[in-house]
């Protein structure tokens, strides 16, 4: 096991518990109730999202931001897989891999992308978040992008940890292309056996396990979701 498997895993004894939760509370909620229409592009005013990291972290947090919307611009129009590959690296990259405690001092913080790269350090849902933000800015439709919460196998251990990855679904019933801040080859979800899904979402449905069909929201039942999706309109992320 390497040495960012074994924090890893760690760090996500005490979170698998509260994930489950979750996951059995979801399943309940889900039965009847209907799909929500889905939300619209993300919008970044760019502006405003400057004032907001160069207030709160200074001009090293304003550098990586630039660093950020230069690689927005660069990749518009730009075919989907060149743009998946290029954010992955991007975020992969240039933040690094830390527990919400060490970040945040508290054990579960899902931040923005401002906050993310202020900080130049984040956990799974972080970069996840960030990924998802930067694919919908692109252009790529939100029911092709979903946050995949998973079971992950570290290694040939009998360890198993919360883990969250970005999903890209080409078509709804489609098998996803994984995203993930542990590794740079982006692959299909059954190439990932060492992952297992438990729910998935974006910010208009809510899925449990490997469903195609959605019956909840994801607003009203992920409180961590919701608040991130707060404070990124107050950076200028919409």
């Amino acid at each position: 096991m390497s040495d960012i498997q074994a924090m890893h895993a760690m760090a996500a004894r005490g979170k698998f518990q509260a994930v489950w939760h979750v996951l059995v509370a979801s399943v309940f909620i889900l039965l009847g109730l209907a799909q929500l229409p889905p939300q619209g592009q993300a919008a970044i005013d760019t502006s405003r999202l400057r004032q907001a990291m160069q207030a709160e972290y200074g001009s090293s947090g304003l550098t990586l931001a630039n660093q950020w919307l230069t690689l927005i611009e660069q990749l518009r129009g730009l075919d989907v897989t060149t743009q998946l590959s290029r954010v992955n690296d991007f975020f992969n990259n240039h933040v690094r891999w830390l527990e919400d405690a060490d970040i945040w001092g508290s054990s579960d913080y899902w931040a923005t992308p401002v906050e993310t790269l202020g900080r130049g350090a984040g956990d799974c849902e972080d970069f996840s978040i960030a990924k998802y933000v930067t694919l919908k800015e692109l252009g790529i439709p939100n029911e092709r992008l979903r946050m995949i919460y998973v079971r992950a196998r570290v290694g040939r251990s009998a360890i198993s940890q919360a883990h969250m990855v970005l999903g890209y679904y080409e078509t709804p019933a489609a098998e996803p292309l994984i995203l993930d801040n542990l590794s740079r080859s982006i692959v299909r979800a059954g190439q990932r056996n060492d992952l297992d899904p438990l729910f998935s979402f974006n910010d208009s449905g809510l899925w449990a396990g490997a469903s195609t069909q959605s019956r909840a929201d994801p607003m009203a039942r992920l409180s961590r979701w919701r608040s991130a999706i707060d404070r990124m309109r107050r950076q200028g992320i919409h």
